[in-house]
């Protein structure tokens, strides 16, 4: 059901991918919503086909069947410049060699707006500066990216996507690779983030405990079933139980986190 806070649903979307002989289905009849000022993050065991979901619903990939509605529309027949203006996208992938400053791949977030010469206006570089402030990076604008720590550059990428100004924005594991610290600072900045743009922010993590207590909703992928709510709500119906076929992994309900036993 579409309300006016919705920027992403999916309607009995299917997921997966078509071999010459068949098709190979990940999770079917998905019923999602991504709704404005939501920190939604996306959970599963590795290989549960939390990637094909995100490219599925970015509109990367073709669904098997069903569809993903980007405000109302469907994600497979926006064209490449609407899509850029309405949803930024943040993938795990090494950026590619180049003498950028960190202003400078901030500034690519301008790219759906500008004009064919891609001269910033006014208003560009008052968005790219609103989006170093609301990341707290303005000491690092004049390094050159490859100078920067692995934590510093994935908040410099949710810069870009910031700059990019879309309502909604999507991370693929933006917390691997860094250590506690980093991943505390990064899961806090997104959830201040939601809050004060009110933007939507999905993110899919294997820091279960973290987006836990940090998530307003989550969607947890199994074998089974794909379900999205509250925290306290998965936790109330023993969803996290499902997580992991492995009877020395436990979740605790009380406190609210996975014990080995």
């Amino acid at each position: 059901m579409s309300t006016t806070k919705n920027i992403l649903s999916t309607n009995n979307l299917s997921i997966g991918y078509k071999t010459k002989s068949a098709a190979i289905c990940i999770a079917e009849n998905l019923n999602l919503n991504l709704d404005k000022g939501k920190l939604i993050t996306l959970i599963g065991a590795n290989g549960i086909g939390k990637s094909t979901l995100l490219r599925t619903i970015t509109g990367i990939q073709k669904p098997l069947s069903g569809t993903a509605l980007l405000n109302n529309k469907n994600i497979q027949e926006l064209d490449t410049l609407t899509l850029a203006q309405n949803l930024s996208i943040v993938l795990t992938e090494k950026l590619p060699p180049s003498n950028l400053t960190v202003w400078e791949l901030i500034a690519l977030g301008r790219q759906p707006y500008t004009n064919w010469i891609g001269k910033l206006t006014d208003t560009d570089i008052a968005k790219i500066n609103q989006a170093i402030a609301l990341t707290q990076i303005g000491h690092l604008v004049s390094k050159k990216h490859y100078e920067i720590s692995d934590g510093q550059l994935q908040i410099v990428l949710i810069a870009r996507a910031l700059a990019q100004d879309t309502p909604l924005i999507i991370l693929d594991e933006p917390t691997t690779h860094l250590d506690l610290l980093h991943k505390v600072v990064l899961f806090k900045l997104l959830k201040k983030l939601t809050a004060e743009t009110q933007k939507c922010i999905l993110f899919s993590t294997h820091d279960i405990d973290m987006a836990i207590q940090l998530s307003d909703e989550m969607i947890i992928m199994t074998p089974e079933t794909v379900v999205q709510d509250q925290p306290c709500n998965l936790i109330m119906k023993g969803t996290f139980n499902t997580l992991f076929k492995d009877e020395h992994i436990v979740f605790d309900a009380e406190k609210g986190k996975f014990i080995i036993s």
